[in-house]
């Protein structure tokens, strides 16, 4: 099932969040063009742990997103390159770009341009702070949005807090956010659509618990550690030379993993008596629950607790994880075998559902940079030697 078969999306994006987002809609089977920079390309073509790999413009941020998607280069300052794009954009249902507010329109390809070209186009802004407010014109990067969200102020126990999440974050809500509704979108009747991505208001979206705790509970957000804020004993527990998770948030889940710790005796204390009174006396209950758990490795409890109802997890490196058969077996990791430009196989995620038991993929790798630049547009009617033309006046 590819629900997004005939779909056209112009990917005007770079690094994270728009790249992100297309990648989702490549997955569902739309046709991703992505519409780089003459010469530069996305930046993500020079960022990743590898500096050969950014050297010849396929770093590995780059690869983690792109595969499926066919690559053209346009000069949007050069007047040839923009008409060309014209031609191409009026051949697209979706764009998305994620450029700062306003640069769209300054280089003559904003969606008040575009809209009279394709009427029905669906063309989505993901920007960090939206398209206006005192905010819109601050540079936006995913620690900026993280700081700017509070969920740095939230994240790190309270003596380590505010710390950035260990991955970026903001940029994934935002693109995910984006793919969402630009799912929505073309489900409704055909019509032009313009959608305005907050980062910042996307991630702030996602922090619901968090934020109506304080404006309807008047509950400070505060920084917890690894502790479950409504419940105990909730969060990572010290085994034998590793932690793991435990939910025990039920009272059924409290009573079943004292009885299986051999501490029962803990159910007749009333300082534990109630998940209020578990909650205000959290670190006497872990100290008591520590005393059992350090006796074995996490791997150990987990098995057993998990077979009585109680949720728990080892906590897991992303080496391990990705190891473990129920990351392996599931589809979830793709491999392209000698990637033009990379010279040799490299292994991505692609994304976090099924569809009707299938995993989605896509069939061709990230693209060098305008490796599509002939097929596409010679399908809107440029010839070799026109294209020839094109790039020698740096068009494309």
């Amino acid at each position: 099932m590819r629900p997004l078969d005939g779909i056209r999306v112009l990917d005007l994006t770079n690094v994270l969040a728009g790249p992100f987002c297309c990648h989702q809609l490549a997955h569902l089977g739309a046709d991703v063009i992505k519409v780089e920079a003459a010469g530069r390309g996305d930046l993500a073509r020079n960022l990743g742990a590898d500096h050969e790999l950014n050297a010849a413009g396929m770093g590995v941020s780059f690869l983690a997103q792109n595969a499926g998607k066919r690559s053209v280069t346009v000069n949007l300052k050069h007047d040839a390159g923009r008409a060309l794009f014209l031609r191409l954009a009026a051949t697209a249902d979706v764009l998305v770009e994620n450029f700062r507010p306003g640069v769209m329109d300054r280089l003559g390809v904003g969606y008040d341009t575009l809209k009279p070209i394709r009427p029905t186009l669906i063309y989505c802004a993901i920007s960090g702070f939206g398209q206006d407010g005192p905010w819109v014109h601050r540079p936006a990067y995913d620690q900026i949005i993280q700081g700017a969200s509070g969920v740095m102020s939230i994240t790190g126990a309270p003596d380590s807090a505010p710390l950035r999440v260990g991955y970026p974050i903001a940029d994934t809500i935002g693109g995910l956010t984006a793919a969402m509704t630009i799912g929505a979108a073309l489900n409704a009747d055909p019509r032009g659509t313009f959608i305005d991505v907050s980062m910042l208001e996307a991630t702030l979206a996602t922090m619901g618990w968090v934020v109506s705790n304080h404006l309807i509970a008047g509950v400070p957000p505060a920084p917890r550690g690894n502790e479950n804020p409504t419940s105990a004993p909730s969060g990572a527990f010290q085994c034998d030379g590793s932690l793991i998770n435990i939910a025990a948030n039920k009272d059924e889940q409290w009573h079943a993993l004292a009885k299986h710790l051999g501490r029962a005796d803990l159910l007749d204390r009333p300082e534990f008596a109630t998940r209020q009174m578990r909650t205000q006396n959290r670190d006497a209950l872990r100290g008591e629950l520590e005393t059992t758990l350090k006796s074995r490795p996490a791997s150990a409890w987990e098995d057993e607790l998990n077979r009585i109802g109680v949720p728990a997890g080892a906590i897991l490196t992303v080496p391990e994880v990705l190891a473990t058969s129920q990351i392996a077996d599931r589809g979830m990791l793709g491999t392209f075998e000698n990637v033009d430009g990379v010279g040799r196989d490299i292994t991505v995620v692609r994304t976090g559902f099924k569809l009707d038991g299938q995993a989605p993929d896509v069939a061709t790798p990230p693209p060098t940079l305008g490796a599509h630049n002939a097929e596409v547009f010679g399908a809107l009617g440029v010839s070799e030697d026109e294209l020839a033309k094109l790039q020698s006046q740096g068009a494309i």
